[in-house]
């Protein structure tokens, strides 16, 4: 399982959002680091095919992943920052109504919404309404309908942006279990986030990867106490 990104440039006018990205990815979760700004969002939405890539090449098993169309797009898991979500549906209907938008076979993801309700704690509150959630509640939702499907790709923009200190720990342990056998990707600006991770951490700067390894790995390269230290050295204290 390879996803590979060669030269990957995405320009909006005179300003260059991404700048030459190259990196292959393989199963495993990577946290992508950067300030507002540095390139994360327009990363994945390339990846999405939500916009159209200046130049480079996104690789999927080593075809093009525009000439794969929907077969590679239901790979994909997404998790977006923003929760809009609508309040009156209950999470179990919420993740039904995801189920019929991603053309799942209604006995599938019948079995899966229950097998996931109870992955990110909520069976016991699957059938209150969304309006009366707790923001760290409707990020596991979220999470939740990202998972439909069994996505072998699974994209989570600035997941725990918003929650307090219990909430952040508690999703943090779930993404932690996802990434056996998928390519997770976690992109943040916030350094914790990334800090306890098995993975890479790609740091990233004005649309450019600037530096990428192991927490472990990017500490000893820097004398860094911790990856906040890290941070610091490569970005700047962006």
């Amino acid at each position: 399982m390879e996803l590979r990104m060669d030269s990957l440039t995405k320009c909006y006018g005179n300003k260059t959002a991404l700048n030459g990205f190259t990196y292959t990815f393989t199963p495993g979760i990577y946290g992508i680091l950067g300030a507002n700004g540095a390139g994360k969002s327009t990363l994945m939405n390339l990846i999405t095919d939500n916009v159209k890539r200046t130049s480079g090449e996104i690789l999927w098993e080593g075809t093009d992943i525009l000439k794969q169309g929907k077969t590679f797009r239901r790979l994909l898991g997404y998790m977006p920052q923003q929760q809009g979500m609508y309040p009156d549906f209950s999470a179990r209907g919420f993740l039904r109504y995801m189920a019929q938008i991603k053309e799942l076979p209604r006995k599938q993801s019948r079995v899966q919404i229950e097998e996931l309700l109870v992955l990110v704690n909520l069976k016991q509150d699957a059938h209150k309404k969304l309006g009366g959630y707790s923001g760290g509640m409707r990020q596991r939702v979220l999470l939740a309908q990202a998972l439909l499907g069994e996505p072998k790709i699974l994209i989570l923009d600035e997941p725990t942006a918003g929650l307090d200190p219990k909430e952040r720990l508690r999703l943090r342990q779930y993404i932690g279990e996802l990434a056996r056998d998928r390519i997770v990707f976690l992109t943040t600006h916030i350094v914790s986030d990334v800090e306890s991770i098995d993975g890479d951490v790609l740091l990233m700067k004005h649309g450019e990867l600037i530096a990428h390894g192991s927490p472990e790995e990017l500490m000893s390269r820097t004398a860094a106490a911790d990856l906040e230290g890290v941070y610091m050295a490569y970005l700047g204290g962006e």
